[in-house]
């Protein structure tokens, strides 16, 4: 993340701080007129007895700092202004990927017919989007201090390609992607025992059939715990600054097109849509994020049944009211009772005390 703060430092940051931090009149008159030289301008102040002397450091990986770098008493390696530049880059960041992609999605990939099954909630689409939006700020302030650390040089990230071997430029994607998606599932199926289930994934699980929108429809504290593979990782193993970028912009991506109801493949080895989709409608199942590996052995993978991938078969009455029946047996062992208001009333079906045999959580 240091070269995202970098470049918004250099063309946004750098004027706000400096603007709301300037430096004395006389110390910015001597950086506009010998330029942004840390020692001369050091050397002309002590020589004038200023009271301030500029004496922070610019260090600088693509970027060169402009003279409003110099501007500011608060200098860019001041571990509060970073702090509160990155998390404004992460939520910012995060905000736009989401609308932008979800909304691809929805526009081009969502079947809009999704919303007549009985298992769509009242107001359904709105109500992720608020989730999502009252949740990220919070993902952001958690995710800060590894992104912090991550600026202050404690992880393998580099910058220089022959730093490691060339052929591992190609290798890290295939390790990050075997490496998160252990640690996704590991966490993702803890989230789902009951007692931890009840009070931070149980908002993700509204969702019976979602939309994009959902992807992002966390507890705050179900999302920043489900990320966390992604944060370790480059503690871990080296990786490249800018693979970096790619794979955290691929993540989110990832995570709204598993939500997107469009099952475009069958392949058993990956846990794409369809699995996903079998996760929202069963709860027990399918908890991977990019594999269906150790879902495998764990014992919680099911196949996604052929319907699904039968444009015609899978929007049909039939297909929907089985999927609603053993929902319904499910949702009583994961939660007691359904507290969903669905778009069709007729489809909220009558919660019984009594204890119903299904697959018991995971």
């Amino acid at each position: 993340m240091d070269i995202v703060l970098e470049a918004a430092d250099a063309y946004l940051f750098d004027y706000v701080y400096a603007k709301l931090f300037p430096v004395p009149q006389a110390v910015a008159a001597l950086i506009q007129t010998a330029g942004p030289s840390t020692d001369l301008v050091t050397s002309l102040a002590k020589n004038l007895s200023l009271s301030y002397i500029p004496t922070q450091p610019y260090k600088t990986t693509i970027f060169t700092a402009p003279p409003t770098a110099y501007l500011s008493t608060v200098p860019r390696d001041n571990i509060i202004r970073e702090s509160i530049s990155l998390f404004l880059l992460v939520w910012i960041f995060g905000i736009v990927l989401y609308f932008l992609f979800a909304s691809l999605s929805y526009a081009f990939i969502f079947d809009k017919r999704t919303m007549n099954h009985p298992k769509y909630l009242k107001n359904q689409m709105r109500m992720e989007i608020t989730q999502a939006m009252s949740s990220m700020p919070w993902m952001s302030l958690y995710t800060v201090p590894w992104f912090v650390f991550e600026v202050k040089g404690y992880s393998m990230l580099y910058w220089d390609p022959n730093e490691y071997p060339k052929s591992y430029l190609f290798w890290q994607f295939p390790l990050f992607i075997a490496f998160t998606d252990f640690g996704v599932y590991l966490i993702h199926r803890g989230l789902h025992h009951p007692f931890i289930y009840k009070h931070l994934h149980k908002p993700h699980h509204k969702w019976i059939v979602p939309t994009p929108y959902a992807s992002h429809a966390f507890h705050p504290v179900d999302g920043y715990l489900q990320s966390l593979p992604y944060h370790i990782f480059p503690f871990v193993f080296p990786l490249h600054k800018f693979s970096y970028l790619l794979l955290f912009t691929f993540i989110n991506i990832w995570t709204i097109l598993i939500h997107d109801g469009e099952y475009m493949t069958n392949n058993p080895a990956i846990n794409g849509a369809a699995c996903h989709t079998i996760h929202h409608l069963y709860f027990n199942y399918n908890y991977g994020q990019f594999t269906t590996l150790w879902d495998r052995i764990g014992g919680s993978y099911r196949l996604p049944e052929a319907s699904l991938f039968d444009h015609s078969a899978k929007m049909s009455k039939s297909t929907w009211d089985s999927q609603s029946k053993e929902m319904e047996k499910i949702v009583k062992t994961v939660e007691d009772t359904d507290d969903r208001t669905y778009a069709s009333p007729a489809s909220a079906a009558p919660v019984s005390a009594a204890p119903v045999e299904t697959k018991k959580q995971k």
